[in-house]
């Protein structure tokens, strides 16, 4: 059994499988270890949204990073056909924001201002305009936000992609090897121990996602978040951009799939679904879409995100710890960032130039010391 390798990843979730692809494509000898199946948390459970524009409100370098990551997607989508013959199904019909008030509709004016203010389309409609694009959108709505440049993926297929793109590129995968302590001495990494055997490699990177906290710097910790979700089956499609408002996000599907999400509940990392977030979030779709209603209802489940305390992910080289690294936080939003981290992180890891306001924003001043601790 090969136990050197130039580059170990803890963790085989989105972020984990496209630092691999990465390092591969650049030569290096990679290892990914993952604690249980790859891509069965936050990376299977997603929604698979590209909502640069949607999710972010406020300029700064990670909404730039956000931007610049959706850009990837395209040319990123024919890539790993290519590589895997593997479909992300990519889908760019946007995103579709729906007001139904007049404070709503004043927030939505001030998001559009603020996307047209650096560049980005972004295009206040109203309610004819609305049903003329979408007519499936219940008549109440009194205007929307539509921003053309966001669209979504399979967040299931994009992980199993870049998972098969790195294996075909000489990356060795582990599953069900979770690691229980990260090798140091002298201040260097050296590798990492698991419940079965130690590995060794001049560089380790950690994307555990909401869990292996016990691995991290205490000061990079990640919170749990968790979210409920539902797929409702239509015989035909009702919608076909991305529809979202007051904390719900419809996301249509092939075969008249849409997906219905999500609540939050900080802290929680159990799989259980509530009837009240069920209903709850029933009740916003057909309010926003009322066909949903005749739908019947195909799978419901439980997806734990990575969030932070200040909402920006940790990524970049631990201090003081030369040759470990670390990529988790990415909240929701780990499928649209995940192509440029992958491209980040094996950019930092292999010694490349990286933007310094990215740095900075994902790293520096924000990891203060590192608690080397087992578990995970």
């Amino acid at each position: 059994m090969i136990k050197k390798f130039d580059q170990i990843i803890v963790g085989g979730g989105v972020i984990g499988c496209s630092i691999a692809y990465q390092l591969s494509k650049r030569g290096y000898q990679v290892l990914v270890l993952e604690s249980a199946t790859t891509g069965c948390e936050a990376s299977n459970s997603a929604a698979g949204m590209l909502g640069a524009q949607n999710e972010f409100t406020e300029e700064g370098p990670l909404f730039r990073f956000a931007r610049d990551s959706r850009h990837l997607f395209k040319e990123l989508s024919d890539e790993l056909i290519s590589e895997t013959d593997i479909d992300i199904h990519y889908v760019h019909e946007g995103i579709l924001k729906l007001s139904f008030d007049q404070q709503q509709s004043r927030q939505l004016e001030e998001i559009a201002a603020f996307q047209k203010s650096i560049g980005n389309p972004a295009y206040i409609l109203s309610r004819a305009e609305v049903l003329e694009m979408e007519p499936g959108v219940t008549s109440e709505v009194a205007s929307a936000v539509y921003m053309p440049d966001d669209g979504q993926v399979s967040a299931p297929d994009l992980n199993k992609a870049f998972l098969k793109a790195a294996q075909n590129r000489g990356t060795v995968i582990h599953e069900n090897e979770r690691v229980v302590k990260l090798l140091v001495t002298d201040g260097y990494i050296y590798g990492v121990s698991t419940v079965h055997a130690d590995y060794h490699a001049d560089q380790v990177v950690i994307a555990t996602g909401a869990f292996g906290s016990g691995l991290l710097p205490e000061t990079t910790s990640t919170i749990p978040v968790k979210g409920e979700c539902l797929e409702l089956q239509m015989e035909n499609p009702v919608i076909q951009a991305t529809v979202s408002s007051d904390g719900c996000y419809l996301v249509p599907k092939q075969g008249g799939k849409v997906l219905v999400g999500a609540s939050s509940l900080p802290g929680r990392t159990d799989k259980e679904i509530s009837a009240r977030a069920v209903s709850l979030l029933l009740e916003k779709a057909f309010l926003m879409v009322p066909e949903l209603s005749k739908a019947s209802i195909n799978r419901l489940w439980t997806g734990i995100r990575p969030g932070t305390s200040d909402g920006k992910p940790y990524m970049g080289a631990v201090p003081d710890v030369p040759g470990l690294y670390i990529s988790v936080g990415h909240y929701r939003n780990g499928i649209l960032l995940s192509p440029i981290t992958g491209v980040y992180m094996a950019d930092l890891i292999t010694g490349k130039r990286v933007d310094p306001s990215y740095y900075e924003s994902f790293n520096a001043g924000r990891v203060n010391e590192f608690i080397g601790r087992g578990g995970g």
